[in-house]
């Protein structure tokens, strides 16, 4: 292996990620090759699997969804993610404590005691029973009759809390409006696995689909402990590869390749795991001389990556016969990049079944 380098790491980043060279077929390959896909955008986590996919529709990620083979909920960070499904009851278990523990100060805020959730979790258990979906709203509707305030934060505190502790899901979207139901009637729940088990498992699933990444990367990603991160590695490290750059200690797939990419550009959306992923971002975006990815107050957007390295950022607008791309470029583009930009364009709109201008 050549020495480790920033272009180097995007590089097999790029690889392992899926996003170069694809291996997989399904979005529930995707997804559990990843470990989670972070998901509050809703049609960037659609777009962020099917980047990884030749030949992926939107259709077929709402399919994997509706069909039960991916799942969202909030299993890391307090935050929207879709798991496979295979995965979401394990990951419940091993992550969602601390989440629950780092929220306790939110939830005093919002006046809501122990008490109070559960309560609220015995009443949605009720509710959906029987395999019932049910929207926001109508959530809403059902606590408040209880007696349950569900004004401002309150109500998607108190759903989030249901997620966390294993009873209820996001189900299928009725219109464009999501619903929530049973986790458990949803996706039948599966054999527990010992903690340290677990806590092994989303460190090689990790460093698999991640690296390179540091243990740092690792601690921010899964949200565990420092401690419970470094065991999750020792236990792993029999699997991994190991580089060193500038004092940093990086974990990756062995047997992983540095992708082909000259001049090749994709279009990732925003919160994609390429980015959002990592605790430092500083490998992929050597080309910008320190400018950093996080713009409208913490919010990450969708960039425009070519040869492993950000260059630009953009957004979408949806006219009545096609979607327009505005392109906002972070450093100097070549000729052959602004060729490669119209060919990752195409792809997306092959995505959406639309013509894609810019």
């Amino acid at each position: 292996m050549s020495p480790i380098s920033s272009e180097r790491i995007a590089r097999l980043r790029l690889t392992s990620q899926q996003i170069a060279d694809p291996a997989f077929r399904t979005p529930d390959q995707v997804v559990s090759h990843l470990g989670a896909v972070q998901a509050q955008d809703y049609a960037a986590m659609k777009w962020a699997i099917g980047l990884r996919l030749p030949q992926a529709t939107e259709t077929a990620i709402e399919h994997a969804i509706a069909s039960r083979r991916i799942v969202r909920t909030w299993p890391m960070r307090g935050t929207l993610h879709v798991v496979a499904a295979e995965d979401v009851h394990w990951m419940l278990a091993l992550c969602a404590p601390r989440v629950i523990s780092r929220a306790a100060s939110r939830y005093r805020q919002l006046e809501l005691d122990v008490a109070t959730l559960r309560r609220s979790m015995t009443l949605l258990r009720r509710a959906l029973k029987g395999g019932k979906q049910y929207t926001r709203a109508e959530i809403a509707v059902i606590l408040e009759r209880s007696g349950i305030a569900t004004q401002g934060q309150r109500l998607i505190h108190i759903i989030q809390y249901a997620a966390l502790n294993g009873v209820v899901c996001h189900g299928p979207r009725r219109g464009k409006e999501f619903t929530f139901t049973l986790l458990n009637e949803w996706v039948p729940a599966t054999k527990p696995r010992a903690r340290n088990d677990a806590i092994a498992e989303l460190s090689r699933r990790y460093f698999m689909s991640h690296g390179p990444a540091t243990s740092r990367d690792f601690t921010w990603w899964s949200g565990l402990t420092a401690a419970d991160a470094r065991a999750g590695m020792e236990s792993a490290a029999s699997e991994l590869g190991t580089e060193v750059l500038a004092g940093r200690t990086y974990w990756f797939h062995p047997g992983a390749y540095p992708a082909k990419t000259k001049d090749a550009c994709w279009l990732l959306p925003a919160f994609d795991e390429y980015i959002v992923a990592y605790a430092d971002r500083s490998d992929v975006s050597a080309r910008l001389g320190g400018t950093p990815l996080q713009t409208r107050g913490g919010m990450l957007d969708p960039v425009l990556v070519i040869d492993g390295q950000v260059v630009a950022t953009w957004k979408r607008a949806s006219r009545r016969e096609h979607v327009q791309l505005e392109i906002t470029p972070l450093t100097r583009l070549t000729v052959p990049e602004k060729k490669s930009v119209a060919a990752a364009a195409k792809i997306y709109g092959a995505f959406l079944r639309q013509p894609v201008r810019y």
